[in-house]
C-alpha cells in the first residue's frame, strides 16, 4: 500500500465505524412476545397510535350514513408500553393473555380480531361494514377481563376511496 493511500483508508475506516455505531435508538426492533397479565400496552391502527386513518371502499358519490368495507392491506396490532403515560394506554389486568379488537361505529358486536402477541399485526377484516367518512374508535380490550384491566383506544378517521 502506498504512503499516500494509507492515511485515506484509515480515515475512511474510522468514518464507517462511527456511522455504524451511531444508529438511532428509535430503530430498535420489538420482537414478538406473548401478551400477559399486568402489562401496559398501546393499540396501533395502520402504524398510528392515535388519529389513524382507515381507508374505505365506497363507490359513487358518498352520502351521509353510507357505509363501505375497509380496503385490504390495513392492520391493527398492540405494542408493550413501559408505563401508563396517557389515558389511551391499556392495561391487561390480572388475567388477560390476549386482546380483542373492536371497531366503532359498526353493527358487528363481536370482535373479529384477537391478538395474542405484541408486535404482530393482524389484518383489518374487509368484511366489516364501517362509515365511508367520519370518525370512530378502535378499542383494544384485554381478555379475559378482570377488575384491573383497562382497554386502549385509537381515534380513527374513515376516508372513502373509490
Amino acid at each position: 500500500m502506498s504512503r499516500k493511500l494509507a492515511p485515506w483508508l484509515i480515515t475512511l475506516a474510522a468514518a464507517a465505524s462511527v456511522a455504524v455505531t451511531a444508529a438511532p435508538a428509535s430503530a430498535a426492533v420489538i420482537d414478538p412476545a406473548p401478551i400477559g397479565h399486568d402489562q401496559y400496552f398501546s393499540g396501533v391502527v395502520n402504524g398510528q397510535v392515535d388519529h389513524a386513518t382507515i381507508r374505505m371502499g365506497c363507490f359513487g358519490p358518498i352520502r351521509p350514513g353510507q357505509t363501505g368495507h375497509p380496503l385490504a392491506g390495513q392492520t391493527v396490532e398492540v405494542l408493550p408500553v413501559a408505563a401508563a403515560t396517557t389515558r389511551d394506554i391499556g392495561f391487561t389486568g390480572s388475567a388477560a393473555h390476549a386482546v380483542d379488537v373492536s371497531f366503532s361505529p359498526t353493527s358487528v358486536l363481536a370482535p373479529l380480531v384477537v391478538l395474542r402477541d405484541y408486535a404482530v399485526s393482524a389484518p383489518i377484516p374487509v368484511s366489516l361494514s364501517l362509515p365511508c367518512y367520519g370518525t370512530g374508535q378502535v378499542t383494544f380490550i384485554p381478555v379475559p377481563t378482570s377488575p384491573t384491566a383497562r382497554p386502549a383506544t385509537v381515534t380513527v378517521s374513515f376516508v372513502g376511496q373509490p
